[in-house]
């Protein structure tokens, strides 16, 4: 299943069913499981770990060398996951120290020219935009979604089940179950139709309305608006999230 067009070095560790096209690239300390699928002209440099069942895509670059000032030349890691979509010309590249991977998990789909920096790690079934860009150091929780040419700066979060539209950058985290929208971003709205397309119950749904309307419109202190919430929401997973998302936040969250 190997194209004699291609390059894999000897070294290369490559699992069961794996399908490499003409002229794709695989280097050395390079790590994938089965079934898997290289398109022609993808590169996994140095460092590369991958699980079952990816697809990268032409052009694409897996464990590019960090653009980190901080980056010494040590043998650093970038880790994929299982079922992961790749699309063309995207860019993940690798830890910049040897004690911290970049990490991609499983079934998340990453588009047309995006590129995710050092030490990022990205959640489970996520969707990243056509052109958008995560700074180094981000981490993106699951499901989250970040739409076209969105710049997800520096160590900034992205809670789950929330959604970045277009063309937006955000320097500060923003926290699950939302849309974020607008220049300068800004906290638009829940997000009911992702959440009803994921099964959330209604009552449910309602609980996380309440915390964000104590959260952002009841004109009162962070702190106080949590203290809010923990009286007067019904507690429960979700809303135990969206508290501990927002009172470990570093950068703070949007307004």
């Amino acid at each position: 299943m190997i194209s004699p067009l291609a390059y894999v070095d000897p070294s290369a560790k490559l699992g069961n069913n794996v399908t490499v096209h003409p002229f794709a690239y695989i280097d050395k300390n390079v790590e994938i499981g089965d079934n898997n699928v290289i398109m022609p002209y993808a590169s996994l440099m140095s460092g590369t770990r991958m699980g079952n069942g990816n697809t990268v895509y032409q052009g694409a670059v897996i464990a590019a060398v960090p653009q980190d000032f901080c980056y010494t030349g040590e043998d650093t890691i970038a880790r994929i996951g299982d079922n992961n979509v790749i699309r063309e010309n995207a860019v993940i590249t690798r830890g910049t120290h040897a004690e911290h991977d970049t990490v991609l998990g499983n079934g998340n789909f990453i588009m047309q020219g995006v590129r995710i920096s050092h030490d990022v790690e990205i959640g489970n079934e996520c969707i990243i935009g056509n052109g958008s860009q995560v700074s180094g150091n981000c981490k993106i929780f699951d499901r989250a979604i970040l739409t076209s040419n969105v710049l997800m700066q520096g160590n900034t979060r992205l809670g789950s089940y929330s959604i970045v539209q277009g063309g937006c950058r955000f320097t500060k985290d923003i926290p699950p179950f939302i849309v974020a929208a607008h220049e300068p971003i800004s906290f638009y709205s829940i997000n009911t139709h992702v959440l009803e397309h994921e099964g959330f119950p209604e009552t449910l749904i309602k609980h996380i309305a309440q915390a964000y309307r104590i959260l952002y419109k009841a004109n009162t202190s962070q702190n106080d608006a949590l203290l809010r919430i923990r009286e007067q929401v019904p507690n429960s997973e979700h809303i135990n999230m969206i508290i501990d998302f927002v009172s470990s936040s570093k950068l703070g969250i949007i307004h």
